[in-house]
């Protein structure tokens, strides 16, 4: 792989747009490499460099793009202008990593589950005795990995939407799980977004797979793979999810519930998507469950904490949809309150309203700015919403959480589920998560 990055970078001018973790994994790897006539790191904060990097920083650090020949994009990073409108090419680390490794790459993406269904798959890869490594948005460049990557390797990569919506190659096995509205902050439309998403396969060949929601499969002529669609409601589905038994083909297999540690429908819905995946990859059923049972679930995607005064509380802080908080409050028994809000993108609360309105919870907490939208929403336009008295804003997770402490029954569950993001309140939804657990557990 080192030597398509040094062909892609040799006798150029090199920029390295945005400077966080990948950002940095991309310049150590360029500076592995050498040939270029520059590097430059450009980032809107001020950094520190070695002494042959040049510094673009501030305000105004992407003014002059087009003085470079080649520019690495890091992940979320918002362009001014259409790539197009650029005299640089851009490329990305991921992209380079997919030139070199896409034969045996396992990308996943999706607005939710990515990384639940992401870690799942290697560790059932892992335990079965397959050589994989893991990279991608999971918090792992793949420029990192380098090193662990054998012959044999089979690479497991979560892929988030910055990082598919400029590449120009597929993975092999592409998994789309879902999309939802979601950053359309960043992209302004729906249709930039689910453009971005579709990176997964739309430069895919036909000896390769796609694995997709049935609410997502390809248009006619987008997609030249075989395409393997995934549902619990229709039944025409390449592989169904029925209660918490899939069939696939001519498996036909329970999900063990009260084995492992995964919550919830949808929960159930990504084990669909992993078992399709092993099983087209020769992977048993007695390995597949030995991997379900013994997989630890990641932090903050609706998890139980720790119990306060006969109150359970579950932090599910990854909650950032309308349909992520509507299965939580379906999967989690005896909720008695429900905190619901964050940073306003703009997205429609009409289905989350539609639901609280039905959903017996007693307690509906709401804070900050979409918080306050719903609260609003709801008084001025759903006059019929049930028992409205149930609704209770406040401004802070901390004051959502004092107000939980006071009002849960006991022998009821606590839910921090807050369709909406972290940003502008907490550097990220893990921080919010750590907050509401310290919270909701002190004295």
């Amino acid at each position: 792989m080192l030597n398509i990055l040094k062909e892609q970078i040799k006798d150029n001018h090199i920029l390295i747009l945005g400077y966080g973790r990948e950002g940095h994994s991309t310049l150590h790897r360029i500076l592995e490499v050498g040939g270029f006539a520059s590097v430059t790191v450009a980032d809107k904060n001020q950094v520190q460099l070695p002494d042959s990097v040049k510094a673009l920083c501030g305000e105004h650090y992407m003014d002059t793009l087009d003085d470079y020949d080649l520019i690495f994009k890091s992940p979320g990073v918002v362009l001014p202008k259409d790539p197009e409108q650029y005299s640089c090419r851009f490329t990305s680390q991921m992209e380079v990593f997919f030139e070199a490794y896409r034969d045996r790459i396992i990308g996943i993406t999706g607005t939710k589950g990515k990384s639940t269904t992401t870690t799942l798959l290697y560790h059932i890869l892992k335990k079965s005795g397959q050589d994989t490594v893991l990279a991608g948005n999971i918090g792992i460049p793949a420029f990192d990995i380098l090193e662990e990557i054998h012959p044999d390797t089979r690479l497991v990569c979560e892929l988030s939407c910055h990082q598919l919506e400029y590449t120009h190659v597929s993975p092999h096995i592409g998994v789309l799980l879902n999309i939802h509205e979601e950053h359309l902050d960043h992209y302004g439309t729906m249709e930039r977004y689910i453009h971005s998403k579709q990176q997964i396969y739309l430069h895919q060949k036909p000896q390769d797979l796609l694995f997709c929601g049935t609410d997502v499969i390809p248009a006619a002529g987008t997609c030249r793979s075989r395409i393997y669609s995934v549902s619990d409601q229709n039944f025409e589905a390449d592989v169904l999810l029925s209660g918490s038994r899939i069939h696939f083909e001519d498996h036909d297999y329970q999900i063990p519930t009260d084995k492992i540690p995964l919550l919830g429908h949808h929960n159930h819905l990504d084990i669909a998507f992993v078992y399709a995946i092993c099983r087209t990859l020769g992977i048993s059923d007695r390995q597949i469950e030995q991997g379900l049972i013994s997989y630890e679930p990641l932090p903050h995607r609706l998890r139980l904490v720790g119990e306060k005064n006969s109150i359970r509380f579950y932090d599910d802080s990854i909650s950032t949809i309308c349909d992520t908080t509507i299965q939580a409050l379906k999967s989690v028994s005896s909720v008695g309150s429900v905190l619901i809000g964050g940073m306003d993108r703009g997205i429609d609360y009409h289905d989350l309203i539609s639901y609280l309105s039905v959903d017996p919870v007693p307690h509906i907490i709401l804070m900050a700015a979409t918080g306050k939208r719903i609260y609003e929403e709801i008084h001025a336009s759903h006059p019929d919403f049930h028992q409205p008295e149930r609704l209770h804003l406040v401004d802070t997770l901390e004051e959502a959480v004092a107000f939980a402490k006071e009002v849960t029954p006991a022998g009821y569950a606590c839910v921090l589920s807050p369709a909406a993001a972290s940003y502008g309140i907490f550097k990220n939804f893990e921080e919010r998560g750590d907050v509401f657990t310290k919270l909701a557990l002190e004295n």
